[in-house]
């Protein structure tokens, strides 16, 4: 899934998703954010036995994993000012860390894709999307307090290719 709108230059942010897995071995790609000159300028991924890992300006930080089969609200924070970051799963806090490309600003007007990694900014085949992606669902809130600030993950912010279909979220309710 390919979002229509870019991210601005940022210095801060907070990227939260529902997600569920059970892939084996890893669970893929649920997005990344390319640029031109940086395939990795934003990206979250957790790949064959390895742990989740963010990436930033191809920098990378890791923790735990979720391939359980179940639904789990995933938030990432990360500031510039010394590169500190914090992950959280179901509202506890998974990781954290320093010096994540410390003083790097996220660059604006890249590519912002769900389910793949990008080669290059919009495009190219993943060297690293498991076989699990089709086992995997990411969700986005159709409420305005789940929307984001920046960019609201709404159906119609989101072009589908290569099979998957979209569909509305329900925190509340398991979906198969």
């Amino acid at each position: 899934a390919k979002v229509k709108k870019s991210l601005p230059e940022m210095y801060a942010f907070s990227v939260c998703m529902w997600i569920k897995s059970s892939a084996s071995p890893g669970m893929g790609t649920p997005f990344s954010y390319a640029v031109p000159g940086q395939a990795n300028e934003l990206v979250l991924i957790e790949w064959g036995n390895n742990p989740m890992e963010i990436l930033i300006n191809d920098k990378v930080w890791s923790w735990g994993g979720i391939n359980d089969g179940k639904w789990h609200h995933i938030c990432v924070t990360w500031t510039t000012r010394d590169g500190v970051w914090e992950a959280y799963q179901d509202g506890t806090q998974t990781g954290n860390g320093e010096n994540l490309a410390p003083y790097h600003p996220i660059k604006p007007q890249g590519v912002l894709v769900l389910g793949q990694e990008q080669v290059r900014a919009g495009g190219g085949a993943a060297l690293r999307v498991s076989a699990g992606l089709g086992a995997r669902r990411v969700g986005w809130g159709s409420l305005a307090a789940l929307s984001g600030n920046v960019i609201a993950w709404a159906e119609a912010n989101i072009d589908i290719y290569g099979g998957a279909t979209k569909g509305t979220f329900e925190a509340c309710r398991q979906l198969n």
